[in-house]
């Protein structure tokens, strides 16, 4: 199979989708590596090291969209990247398609396969591909807030530790799956008041039993919500409901009522977002004020840190694209139900029931449109 690693366009958008020991690996399985020309260079991942290993490098996008059999990526396509797509032609990116009916209109009528990583499963009820984004994007969090919270970001500038005889400031993290947990971790590195908020009394018990004392556990409702986002000095929204639109947790009458200066960042403005105030930023202007509270919504957070995140993706992403290559799709996604989880287009049907719930879409079963 011939692989396309187009270049990156979203602003600063600087991962890759292949490192070259990955195109390495396909090459060695007897693919074919088709790379952008720069696509990995701002990373220190430049031409000659594909070149080294085996790649084709290509002038431009347009080239790759047109020779290769798969397209591996980062990040969601867009619109230019859309029109590109081929009938049968296999994408394999993230897509976060539910906040996006546009893009799920345009990979609709594009007659492609797309395969979204953030809806890949495995054994254990986990989001593999979606896991080391989430890992990267929960630490960040905290980097972003602390930040933020100094006063010419617009915070109540306030040192996230406080130093002794000062309080430390209260740090409210809303879910705790892989980003919440992350989140926790690095607050109490750096010995902030840390909650996490959670509807899962098992993930509870599991943090509580993984941090101790010094992480305060709380069961999600309405009013513990209300309560901890009202007090704190920095909130994370790290909720998911897989491939669906985030639930809008903080209402905007919260945020009016939260302190002055105090920071929001919004992990989950990926999938649209956790309150009624949260819309996407970039990392060119990451930042935008409502009541006074300094809101961190960039859409693409891992990629300030692109390196350490494109290598991360990538250890997760081989073995499955390794897969859709060597079997091809058909095949790869019949023989592995976790990765069958992650089709969300085939040839004109929408094959991710959350995604056509929320748009109000047809949904055909992906088992029903692979015997198509």
């Amino acid at each position: 199979m011939l692989v396309g690693v187009p270049k990156e366009i979203k602003v600063h958008e600087y991962r890759v989708g292949l490192t070259p020991s990955s195109a390495r690996e396909l090459i060695a399985h007897g693919h074919k590596v088709l790379v952008q020309t720069d696509a990995g260079t701002a990373i220190g991942l430049d031409d000659d090291m594909y070149r080294n290993v085996g790649c084709d490098i290509a002038a431009s996008a347009a080239d790759v969209f047109a020779r290769a059999d798969m397209i591996v990526k980062v990040k969601e396509p867009q619109a230019s990247e859309i029109k590109m797509l081929r009938p049968g032609q296999v994408l394999f990116t993230y897509l976060h398609l539910a906040p996006d009916p546009e893009q799920t209109e345009g990979l609709l009528k594009s007659d492609a396969v797309a395969i979204a990583y953030e809806t890949v499963t495995d054994t254990r009820g986990g989001l593999p591909l979606l896991a080391p984004m989430s890992e990267v994007a929960g630490r960040m969090s905290i980097q972003a807030g602390a930040h933020c919270l100094e006063m010419e970001q617009g915070g109540r500038g306030m040192l996230l530790g406080g130093v002794p005889g000062v309080p430390a400031a209260k740090v409210v993290i809303i879910g705790g799956g892989v980003v919440g947990a992350n989140a926790a971790r690095m607050a109490m590195g750096l010995e902030a008041h840390v909650t996490v908020i959670d509807k899962s009394l098992p993930r509870l018990a599991e943090l509580d039993l993984q941090f101790g004392a010094m992480l305060n556990t709380i069961y999600s409702t309405l009013d513990s919500i209300e309560e901890y986002v009202l007090s704190a000095d920095l909130v994370v929204g790290a909720v998911l409901v897989p491939g669906a639109a985030a639930p809008k947790l903080i209402t905007k009458d919260m945020v009016t009522r939260m302190k002055k200066g105090s920071v929001f960042v919004d992990v989950a403005i990926d999938q649209g977002g956790c309150s009624e105030t949260s819309h996407a930023t970039t990392h060119d202007h990451p930042t935008y004020k409502v009541s006074d509270v300094v809101h961190y919504c960039v859409a693409n957070m891992p990629g300030a840190v692109a390196r350490t995140s494109t290598f991360a993706l990538n250890n997760a992403t081989l073995p499955f694209t390794l897969a859709l290559a060597g079997k091809g799709y058909k095949r790869a996604l019949q023989e592995n139900p976790h990765l069958l989880a992650g089709l969300n287009v085939h040839r004109g049907a929408l094959t991710y029931e959350a995604v056509a719930n929320e748009q109000k879409r047809e949904f055909t079963p992906p088992e029903r449109a692979l015997g198509r």
